[in-house]
This record gives structure tokens, C-alpha cells and sequence, in this order.
């Protein structure tokens, strides 16, 4: 029987492939990779295994002439820039044995290569080998290239992400127009559920099937025999190739585990991916503080309240931040999966036990308290362990976590947080008592720009407390993804003129969020990626203004994205004179489908494995009663989010299997794990269609 500790156990099986090569070597790592192996030990694995350094994989790096040996590890094809950037270090080095390591499988080479046949061996890693030893200036020098799906990351015991495929987003309405663009007339799809792969740009083409080889691979170290099901167009492309899987058919007849494995499409539910949840503190770590360098995921904990320095400019960066990932120290990991599973007031009445454990265990004087947990509290028992080596080292995991959770408490950002929550709220009632351009217009008196010079004035500026533009953009993302549920809209025979209104509502706040966007002081991540400047001197009202009606456009088809779907089509509950309106998480529909009594089957869970034999028990139904296959037919389930996950749908997902099927084993796997401002990031950004593979 498969288990979920087997599949979390797959990654650092991967990684052991990297390892046997790496004694003696420098080590070349991509970001991506480089993610992977956080999760999975982080550097020091590499050298307790021998290396000699770990630099990044880049033109600028190199090693010296002691050194002749190296190890890449990529995330990419071995083809274009990815191969340019080996052969510059190759040729600033001085090595004599190269291993190349891709995550990328051989079969997706061929693809990228135009090559629609398999072929005996390996091909393209043997052309790249006798290049490597070319590079290096003695053919009898040794080069190996291999596939090894470093890709996972067991970032809990519930949770496997892939860092690799942080980017990869279910498709949008204006996807369709611009996939639409390059067929002739006649050959247009009419929706997005009708896109297939053959129609898909190359480079998406490449990560979806990167993608469905690192599944396969993971059902195959598993001895896995899946039941694929799908909701969503993205969803569905991606578990079709992996059912159609060149290894996949040979591991199915023998495999003696079982699992089932949905697919579901972020896009499903926008609502909860931009919402601000009041009751989960890992979702505003993950909010508030800065991303490591590289990272899709981990976020930067500030160590300098272990030291002695004064936290000032000129001691910023001196020393190395902390991070959530705590694989080596058991009660840091334990503590992690109480903060990811708790709501926040049990989350950090359970940082405040570990850190009073930790004092009491290193014999430091400690001050019980009791009652509310505060950031001062917290980081009161954290200086505790200030300048004692030996303690620090014992308990590192444990006090970088309780410092992220002081420094999110304290943290300026937060209050908005709690405004954003409080605004969501409020417009989830509105939404059901008025029409969709009116409750567009309460943002208005909220667009407040924030005073580049002396304090803000009364009312019309915005203070640290208010929404600012990108809380703004997330309202608007939570508006338009329930537009459409809450009140049909336009009303039959006043379609042209609410459509009116519409637009000029839409105009209205298109002008504002521009006059706030060009009076900022900097420009936030979320804010470069929609306007394309990098700092506020290259932003002009025009640039900005067309730029939001890009925006807007992208909303716009927010409302129809669940348009295909028969029974789970709603995440929205109207008030009803006694309750007030709801949001029901998409999730969680999912899960009461699955783990229904009746075991009832659900026609939007599309099933996927199937082949022939699905089509032929279709036909028989026409006469007689057939099974079908069905999600909880398995001891096993694995809910893949495509397009990333949140803290709070993590816990919901444990809570609805526990309540539904006490005893039920559940993984999560995703993309990754979100914040509110990379769902709008994934969303507004017009690379979605291009990913970046290497080519």
C-alpha cells in the first residue's frame, strides 16, 4: 500500500542520484534546483557528501586549477542558453570530469529536438558529452549527462511542492485569443476547454510533458498504479499526458499500489487564492516578509536579534537571514507542521511552548507568562539565546521560526492585511444586494494615493493602514471571480445599457488606480511585473493607464471560468435573510464529492486513465449499470493544484478528510505555495505562454 510518507521520501531519493556524484566536485546549481534541495537538507547534504563548493549556475562563475571536477545540476532543456552558460564555465575552469544532471527527461529532449520517434539509448546526453569533453580540451576526459527529477520538495508531511513549475498557470481567456491568432479561421477554438496540446506554444508544450515524466517518475520509485481525474482545461491536458505516458502503460500493469490523483486548475477558485484569511499565520509569514533571493517559496527571517549588532542600513545584510525550512531539527519540523496545520492563536501558543522548551532544556532564565502571545513575548525569549554558540546551534530551526512569527506580528504591513480581510467581508454582502457596477464603486473612496512629501492629508490620502494599489488589485480579483455567482448579470433586455455602465464603472477605476500607481514612492514586485518599469522614474500616467486596461480585459473573463462545469459551478452563497452570504471553498466541494456516503459519481471530476476501456463502459451504459472508477476507490488520494496552493486550503483539506473519512490519507501537490500577490502576478503577467525552459 502506498503511503503519503512514501511519496515525501521520493525528492531526497532523487537528490541521492546528485549526491553519489558530488564527492570531490564543485557543484553548479540553477535557482530552481537549488529550491528543490532546500527542502530537501539544503547544502550541507552536498557537502557531507563531499563537495568541495556550491556556486550558481551561471557565465560569471567558475573554479580554480585544484579543482577538476564539476557538477551541474539544471532544471532546464540541455539545449540554447543552459547549454552556453556550461561551456562558459567550462572554459574559465580547469576540469577534467564533468556531470551534467537535468531534471528534464530524454524523451522531452527528443520533442524539443523535433524528434517524434524514441530512439535506441540516449542521443542528445551522448552528443553532449563528447561536446563536454570537447570543451574541456582532451577527449579522453570523462562527461556523463543524466535525467534525475530533482524536482519535488517535501515542504510538509501533507504537502509536496514542485519549485521547478512555480510558474506554470492554468490558461486564460486572453491565452485563447493570442493561441487562436496563429490558426486559420475555421480551426479557432471556441473556448478554452476545447484548447489541446498540438495547439499549445512549444515551450508549454515542453513543461507539461516535463511535468507528467517528474509524476511518472514518482509513481514509479512508488510502485504506484494511478487513477487520474481531472477538473479544468490545464488540469486536463497535464493528467492526459501522463496517462499517455510512454513508461506510464508498463508501470500500470504491474504496479501493486493504488492511488487516485485530481487534478484541479488554480483558476477554479481565485476567490480563496486572493482572499485574506484571519486565521492563518504561516499565510501572512509568507505575505509579509521578503522571499529569499531565487525562491518561489521561503521567505527571509531577519537573525540579527541573536547577535549584538543595532539593527541599522549599515549592518543590514551582515548577517545570513533565517528561513521556514527546518529539515534537520525534528522539534523545528514539528513546530512547522503546527503552524501550518493550527489556526493562528493555537499556531502561536505553539511557537511560544517551543521556545520556553528549548530555554528550559539549555537551563536559560526564562519569565513564564501566560495569556496572549505577543511579538515582544516572543522575541524576548529568542534573545535569550543571544551569544551562547552552543545553545543557538542546538536550537537554531526552532528560533528562526519564532522570529518570523515576531517579526510578521510586528510587522507594518499587517494592519492592511486586516483591512483587506474586513473590505472582503463587506463586499461579499454586497455583492448579493446590489448589482455588479455598484459594488465596483465602493472601491472608489478607497483609491487613496499615498503623499510623496510631508504627512497625508485629511481623507484624501492614504495612510500605512489603508489599502494600497496592490490590495486594490486583489479586491478586484475577488470582485470579478464571484461577479458572475452572485447575481446574474446583465439582466435579460438591459444588456446594452448595464454593459454601459460597466465600462464607464470600469473607467472610473482604471483612472483612479492609475493616479495612485504614478504617485507611489516605489514600485512593488506585483506593480513592475503589470506596469513593465522597474522603478517609479519610467512611469507615466499613458503607460499606466493602458496597462490597467490590460488588467481589466484579464478580469473581465474571470467571471466565466467555471462556465464548463455542471454541479461544483458556484463558490458563492447568497444570504437568505438568516445566514449572510458565503464563500465555500472550491476545495472543499471537491473533497465532499470524493468522500460522499453514496459514492456518487460526479461528472466534473473528468477521469483520465481510462483509454479504451473508459470508452467502452460508456457504451455499455447505455444498457446497463457500469462502475466507473472513483476517486476514493484508493486508500491513497493526491490533490494536485495546478497554479499553487495556500496555507489555509492546506488545512481545509486535512480538516474536510478528517471530518468525511477520519483515517483517509491526503497529499497535497503543487506548484507552490501562495501568496495573495502571485496569484495576481501568475494571473496579469503576459508570459504565461511562455515559460522559461532554457530554449
Amino acid at each position: 500500500m502506498s503511503t503519503t510518507e512514501q511519496f515525501t521520501m521520493f525528492p531526497g531519493q532523487m537528490w541521492e542520484k546528485v549526491l553519489a556524484k558530488v564527492k570531490r566536485a564543485v557543484v553548479f546549481m540553477d535557482d530552481k534546483c537549488a529550491e528543490s534541495l532546500h527542502w530537501n537538507g539544503g547544502a550541507i547534504t552536498l557537502f557531507e557528501a563531499g563537495a568541495l563548493n556550491v556556486k550558481q549556475f551561471s557565465s560569471f562563475e567558475s573554479s580554480g586549477e585544484n579543482e577538476p571536477k564539476a557538477v551541474f545540476v539544471v532544471s532546464t532543456l540541455l539545449k540554447g542558453r543552459t547549454v552556453d552558460i556550461i561551456k562558459d564555465i567550462i572554459s574559465l575552469s580547469h576540469f577534467q570530469y564533468c556531470v551534467v544532471f537535468t531534471t528534464v527527461a530524454h524523451s522531452v529532449h527528443l520533442l524539443a529536438n523535433n524528434v517524434s520517434v524514441e530512439l535506441e539509448g540516449k542521443p542528445v546526453f551522448e552528443q553532449l558529452e563528447e561536446k563536454l569533453c570537447e570543451w574541456m580540451g582532451n577527449m579522453n576526459y570523462t562527461a556523463e549527462v543524466m535525467h534525475a527529477p530533482v524536482v519535488f520538495a517535501p515542504v510538509s508531511q501533507q504537502l509536496l511542492l514542485a519549485p521547478a513549475f512555480a510558474h506554470l498557470f492554468p490558461l486564460l481567456p486572453p491565452d485563447l485569443e493570442l493561441i487562436n491568432a496563429k490558426r486559420p479561421e475555421k480551426k479557432r477554438f471556441g473556448n478554452i476547454s476545447d484548447v489541446d496540446m498540438s495547439s499549445l506554444p512549444t515551450n508549454l508544450q515542453i513543461e507539461i510533458k516535463s511535468l507528467a515524466s517528474a509524476l511518472n517518475s514518482l509513481f514509479e520509485t512508488t510502485c504506484t498504479r494511478e487513477e487520474s481525474f481531472a477538473v479544468g482545461p490545464m488540469s486536463r491536458l497535464i493528467a492526459a499526458e501522463l496517462t499517455n505516458h510512454s513508461q506510464a502503460k508498463n508501470r500500470r500493469k504491474t504496479a501493486p499500489n493504488k492511488a487516485s490523483i485530481i487534478f484541479v486548475d488554480r483558476t477554479m477558485d481565485l476567490t480563496g487564492a486572493v482572499g485574506h484569511h484571519g486565521d492563518n499565520l504561516v499565510e501572512k509569514i509568507l505575505t509579509v516578509l521578503d522571499l529569499l533571493p531565487g525562491h518561489a517559496t521561503d521567505i527571509q527571517v531577519d537573525m540579527m536579534e541573536l547577535t549584538s549588532l543595532h539593527s541599522n542600513k549599515l549592518s543590514q545584510g551582515t548577517v545570513a537571514p533565517g528561513c521556514l525550512a527546518q529539515t534537520p531539527s525534528s522539534p523545528a519540523r514539528e513546530l512547522w507542521e503546527a503552524m501550518l496545520n493550527s489556526k493562528q492563536k493555537a499556531a502561536m501558543m505553539e511557537v511560544r511552548r517551543h521556545l520556553v522548551e528549548a530555554a528550559s532544556k539549555e537551563n536559560l532564565p526564562i519569565k513564564m507568562s501566560i495569556g496572549r502571545v505577543t511579538p515582544e513575548q516572543l522575541c524576548s525569549y529568542v534573545q535569550l539565546f543571544r551569544s551562547n554558540w552552543e545553545a543557538l546551534e542546538s536550537h537554531c530551526g526552532v528560533l528562526q521560526l519564532g522570529l518570523a512569527t515576531a517579526q510578521t506580528l510586528r510587522h507594518p504591513a499587517l494592519p492592511r492585511w486586516d483591512a483587506c480581510l474586513g473590505c472582503q467581508r463587506l463586499l461579499l454582502q454586497a455583492l448579493g444586494d446590489s448589482d455588479f457596477p455598484t459594488v465596483l464603486r465602493q472601491l472608489l473612496p478607497m483609491m487613496k494615493p499615498m503623499s510623496k512629501s510631508g504627512p497625508a492629508g485629511p481623507g484624501d490620502q492614504r495612510s500605512s493602514e489603508d489599502c494600497g494599489p496592490e490590495e486594490m488589485i486583489l479586491l478586484l480579483i475577488f470582485l470579478y471571480s464571484l461577479a458572475d455567482e452572485a447575481q446574474p448579470w446583465p439582466h435579460q433586455g438591459r444588456e446594452e445599457e448595464e454593459e454601459e455602465e460597466l465600462e464607464k464603472t470600469e473607467r472610473e477605476l482604471i483612472g483612479a488606480l492609475t493616479l495612485v500607481i504614478t504617485q507611489e514612492a516605489e514600485l512593488s514586485p506585483l506593480l513592475q511585473k503589470i506596469t513593465g518599469c522597474v522603478s517609479v522614474e519610467e512611469v507615466t500616467a499613458p503607460l499606466v493607464q493602458s496597462a490597467l486596461e490590460r488588467v481589466f480585459e484579464t478580469l473581465r473573463g474571470l467571471t466565466l471560468l467555471r462556465d464548463h462545469l455542471k454541479h461544483l459551478k458556484s463558490v458563492y452563497t447568497g444570504s437568505d435573510g438568516v445566514h449572510q452570504a458565503s464563500y465555500q471553498p472550491f476545495l472543499e466541494q471537491v473533497l465532499q464529492e470524493v468522500f460522499h456516503p453514496d459514492h456518487r459519481d460526479c461528472p466534473d471530476l473528468e477521469h483520465m486513465s481510462g483509454g479504451l476501456t473508459d470508452l467502452l463502459k460508456t457504451g455499455f451504459s447505455m444498457f446497463m449499470k457500469v462502475t466507473r472508477p472513483h476517486p476514493s476507490d484508493h486508500p491513497l488520494l493526491l490533490l494536485f493544484l495546478v497554479g499553487g496552493v495556500t496555507p489555509s486550503e492546506l488545512r481545509l483539506v486535512r480538516d474536510v478528510a478528517a471530518a468525511h473519512k477520519p483515517g483517509s490519507q491526503v497529499l497535497v501537490v503543487s506548484t507552490r505555495l501562495l501568496r495573495p500577490t502571485d496569484v495576481a502576478e501568475l494571473l496579469l503577467t503576459t508570459q504565461r505562454l511562455a515559460p522559461d525552459i532554457g530554449v
